[in-house]
């Protein structure tokens, strides 16, 4: 059927000369326009709404009387990758928690396979219910201070994907020195995105820098975890994103940020957040009930997650007059959630391009394994050996990726030893370096998630324990292990490209409860230490990181000798 053909099919509906496929009688719905409540029955045909107003009949009717009814959530930055799901069990988590279009940046995986590791998940979105939107990843690698399996994604690679009807604009551009210093191979990448979205990436960056940064055309920044700081980055008109992911959680501190006046320019994401907390609390349902919960006011909350994220990238406005999304209202698609509840965003159904999902048969992952993308060479114990004495140690933040710095001998208490271990085959032999915050571990932690290159990152108190887990991690083709006494006593592999697996959402959620209850076992502190982990490899955010090359500085942007001066 032409676009010309649906849309006269649309407006014989919205006249009543034929009967739409589905109208929710006495509904009260979210006008986001007005950010007020108001009735009326949603008449839906071929997937959008197509009137309000009482009169028209459908092939089905559903009395919805005494609920609320919102348009479906909208994720304004998540990296699939990191929920360790494919999109199509990625879909099944979030779906029915009413999160109905995704905003993707799959720089994780384009850092492990390049240019193809961005396609895989531009193919995946023509196979989903979930309307799942790709910003091309910007920085890919995220800097030079560490290797990658991907390359150097230069602006000629990546004009092809421009085309594909699921490209937004351009992801987080976290190089902030590049953009600050002209980098041509950065300025060339912004260039060819002008006209679209183009997402900041700008932790603690502020007055001329971040005037500068916004200047460069970006619009839009979730890596805000103070008040001020938001604030200031919507003086310069850049969009606020709150997020609350697994590790990095921003939602105490900027509630305040969400009102009437600014709520067309804050909206929700979660970044990273893994199946156990989607199962445990939420997707960006959570969020909404936890800022309702805080003071803000409910239809804020609402629009906030919808109308305001799919305004801002394109997908409410008039450039997309006939397949619109975001609201209620005619001439949009009809992705909406039905709340039983509003205040506590309590879902009763949700509905897909006018399909309640609740009755639709989701497309599961590939059964087909995907190859081993690991190819490090196990090191020996003497290569997991770090310097001794007063050492340059990586303060941990329980629940923040920004870490503190300290200065300590190499064996002070709660002091363990850290190393990332380059995954792609080049030989190098482990970067060693150590971490204040795990706890008093009596054996060892390894991941292969770390961002942003996704080398095999391990802390440990013994290099036995150390080499044991890297070792588990290779055979895996990656994944998540624990280590006590030089046994593996809990593994999760994720055997695509070390970041996803291909089973269920509820499979991977108890593999994770077991991890977590194995890291506590050994002493570890932090309740998310997976994600805490993956995150001291990404040499983009402050304060001290290791990288596969080195112990990075990520203020002053070089490396420096793990010993102190």
């Amino acid at each position: 059927m032409s676009p010309a053909d649906a849309l006269r099919r649309r407006l014989r509906a919205a006249r009543g000369i034929e009967p739409c496929d589905l109208v929710l009688r006495n509904a009260r719905y979210l006008d986001v326009f007005t950010c007020v409540f108001t009735e009326g029955d949603i008449a839906i045909k071929d997937g959008f709404i197509v009137g309000l107003a009482p009169g028209l009949r459908g092939t089905r009717e559903i009395d919805v009387r005494g609920a609320h009814i919102v348009p479906g959530f909208v994720d304004a930055h998540v990296h699939l990758e990191s929920s360790l799901l494919v999109p199509e069990s990625f879909q099944r988590a979030v779906l029915p928690r009413g999160t109905t279009t995704a905003v993707c940046d799959p720089h994780e995986l384009a850092n492990v396979l390049g240019v193809p590791g961005i396609q895989y998940f531009l193919d995946a979105s023509g196979r989903l219910q979930l309307d799942l939107r790709v910003m091309v990843s910007s920085c890919v690698p995220a800097t030079e201070f560490e290797t990658n399996g991907g390359g150097i994604l230069d602006a000629t690679m990546l004009a092809p994907l421009l085309a594909h009807e699921k490209t937004l604009g351009l992801a987080e551009v976290m190089n902030v020195p590049g953009v600050l210093e002209g980098d041509p191979l950065v300025l060339d990448k912004i260039a060819l995105f002008d006209g679209r979205p183009l997402d900041g990436h700008a932790p603690l960056v502020t007055g001329q820098s971040l005037s500068a940064y916004a200047c460069a055309g970006i619009t839009s920044c979730h890596e805000s975890s103070e008040l001020g700081e938001a604030e200031e980055k919507l003086r310069n008109g850049i969009a606020v994103w709150i997020r609350e992911g697994s590790v990095a959680k921003d939602l105490d501190a900027l509630a305040p940020l969400l009102t009437l006046a600014t709520s067309t320019t804050v909206g929700f994401c979660t970044d990273d957040r893994n199946p156990l907390d989607i199962q445990r609390e939420g997707h960006i349902d959570h969020l909404v009930r936890s800022a309702i919960k805080k003071g803000v006011p409910v239809e804020v909350a609402y629009r906030a997650s919808s109308w305001s994220v799919a305004r801002h990238y394109g997908l409410a406005g008039p450039a997309r007059a006939l397949t619109r999304v975001g609201a209620v209202a005619p001439g949009y698609r009809a992705d909406l959630v039905i709340l039983d509840d509003a205040a506590t965003c309590a879902i009763r159904e949700v509905l897909v391009r006018g399909g309640l999902v609740s009755e639709m048969e989701m497309v599961r992952a590939p059964a087909q394994s995907p190859p081993n993308t690991i190819r490090a060479k196990v090191p020996e114990t003497v290569d997991l050996e770090g310097p001794t004495g007063m050492v340059h140690v990586i303060g941990v933040r329980a629940g923040r990726i920004l870490t503190d710095r300290h200065v300590l001998k190499n064996d002070a208490p709660g002091v363990r030893r850290l190393a990332v271990l380059e995954r792609y085959g080049h030989g190098g032999k482990p970067a060693n370096g150590y971490a204040l915050g795990f706890g008093d571990l009596e054996g060892a932690i390894g991941s292969s998630v770390g961002h942003d290159s996704h080398n095999l990152c391990v802390v440990g108190k013994e290099t036995s324990d150390m080499r044991t887990a890297l070792a588990a991690l290779a055979s895996s083709g990656g994944g998540f292990c624990v280590v006590k006494g030089g046994v593996v006593i809990a593994h999760l592999p994720l055997p695509l490209g070390g970041l996803m697996s291909l089973e269920d959402p509820d499979v991977i959620a108890k593999a994770l409860v077991e991890l977590h209850a194995a890291s506590k076992a050994i002493g570890c502190a932090l309740p998310e230490p997976f994600l805490q982990l993956a995150f001291l490899s990404l040499p983009v955010i402050p304060s001290l990181k290791l990288t596969d090359r080195g112990l990075m500085d990520v203020d002053a942007f070089k490396l420096i000798d793990v010993r102190a001066a």
